[in-house]
């Protein structure tokens, strides 16, 4: 008990003799794990739009006209049994021209007049159980008798698979910069603390003191201005962005915004023990670097 007293003793001293350099080093961690939080719910997000676009991607499967009912049912069952599909609707032609004047929203305006007989086909909304497996669906179904035609936005689905693919790629590859970044400030603070208190350091293993209990001060250090720069940061954060939610929600409620309380704990959470762990790794490559005196 008495060296854990030393311990937080020599690490309050050294705080209040280096305050401007630990305040600096408060903010700059606060800043970098603010930024670093950002990156984060901006990565969740843009997931949670992918998943979205990704959910939302269905297949067109349009038949010909001569297929009685039976065959269509008929049609129906083999596409469900298709590995990899998660459900299957028909859509009437009937159907598909009330879709369509309700598109234009315009009671005044009856499309049905306009083009006469329905010139659209009966068709099928095909869903996958993975997105990722709707071309090879499509292809699939497309050998199927009765079928002269699968839609599924063919190009636009490859390309929105590459963009999720580098939206991803690059939002971990700007989370581990910022977080390299972190460590970088809280091992050069720590080295100067070090540097600081270089003659009494060496004083203290000139009369026995092992390196471990020269250490702990300034593990203490570390984690401390690591885990209270974090904590600042998660609260501005967790304020900046229920702000944001609250207005999104209210004027464009069509995006969809992370809002689960429980994932959005957990996200503040892991930054909060980011920044200790970032702390402690910044003293560790201090300390192993600059502690032999």
């Amino acid at each position: 008990m008495s060296s854990l007293r030393y311990f937080f003793s020599e690490t309050r001293k050294s705080l209040r003799r280096n305050r401007l350099l630990s305040i600096a080093t408060l903010s700059t961690v606060t800043i970098c794990i603010l930024i670093l939080g950002v990156a984060v719910l901006l990565t969740v997000n843009a997931g949670n739009f992918m998943n979205q676009l990704e959910s939302d991607l269905e297949m067109m499967v349009f038949v010909e006209d001569s297929l009685e009912k039976q065959e269509l049912q008929d049609l129906e069952k083999q596409i469900q049994k298709l590995p990899g599909v998660q459900s299957v609707e028909f859509i009437s032609k009937e159907k598909a021209l009330a879709k369509l004047q309700a598109k234009f929203n315009q009671k005044e305006y009856d499309l049905k007049k306009t083009v006469g007989d329905n010139p659209l086909p009966n068709s099928f909304e095909v869903k996958a159980e993975n997105p990722q497996d709707v071309a090879q669906i499509a292809k699939q179904i497309f050998k199927l008798e009765g079928v002269y035609k699968v839609n599924y936005g063919q190009g636009l689905v490859e390309r929105l698979f590459q963009i999720t693919r580098w939206v991803r790629i690059i939002s971990v590859a700007l989370i581990i910069l910022l977080a390299l970044g972190a460590i970088f400030l809280i091992a050069t603070t720590i080295r100067l603390s070090i540097f600081a208190r270089r003659k009494e350091i060496y004083l203290m293993k000139l009369i026995g003191a092992t390196d471990w209990f020269v250490r702990w001060p300034f593990f203490i250090e570390g984690i401390l201005l690591g885990s209270v720069g974090a904590l600042l940061a998660v609260l501005l954060l967790a304020l900046g962005y229920g702000t944001l939610v609250d207005n999104v929600q209210t004027t464009m409620f069509f995006v969809p915004l992370v809002n689960d309380h429980h994932e959005l704990l957990m996200i503040y959470l892991t930054l909060f023990g980011t920044g200790a762990l970032l702390g402690c790794l910044g003293t560790i490559i201090s300390l192993n670097r600059f502690l032999d005196v």
